[in-house]
């Protein structure tokens, strides 16, 4: 497999995993496994919440894949499988670690876009329905923080 099919694969395959993770957030978090869901909005103050298997459950496929692309030689499997793990770092860096501040990683790491996806992740947990996280949130909260930056001109 050629470099470019690999970072074609592993692109699509992040991308469609935020798909993956707004769909399931919209319709199975927020719908018949709500118990699952529902001390990620209501805090109990446990290291670990029911709604961390919800992460087990992304990264079962992504060690399958994994583990069977690796035997098989099938590079396919392989990639996609190290996608879906990339994603799943990324969604725990941004949204365990920055927005929820479970470990103290990336506590002063901030900018335009980690404000927005914090502003948007909030506005979440206050009631709205914003079920997307690293890029399908609603765009207007990268207007609003645009448009908070004087120096900043459309």
């Amino acid at each position: 497999m050629n470099w470019y099919f690999i970072i074609l694969t592993v692109t699509v395959t992040f991308f469609f995993m935020e798909f993956m993770a707004w769909f399931t957030h919209k319709f199975i978090m927020h719908g018949f496994l709500r118990i699952l869901h529902k001390d990620r909005h209501y805090p109990t103050g446990n290291k670990l919440q029911l709604n961390d298997l919800f992460a087990l459950m992304f990264a079962i496929p992504s060690i399958i894949l994994i583990i069977l692309g690796s035997i098989s030689g099938d590079d396919l499997k392989l990639w996609i499988g190290i996608a879906i793990a990339a994603y799943g770092l990324a969604y725990f860096l941004l949204h365990d670690t920055l927005v929820h501040q479970r470990t103290p990683l990336l506590k002063n790491l901030i900018n335009r876009y980690f404000r927005t996806v914090i502003s948007a992740h909030l506005d979440h947990h206050s009631g709205k329905a914003n079920y997307g996280f690293i890029i399908m949130f609603p765009w207007k909260y990268f207007r609003e923080e645009y448009q908070q930056d004087r120096n900043f001109k459309y």
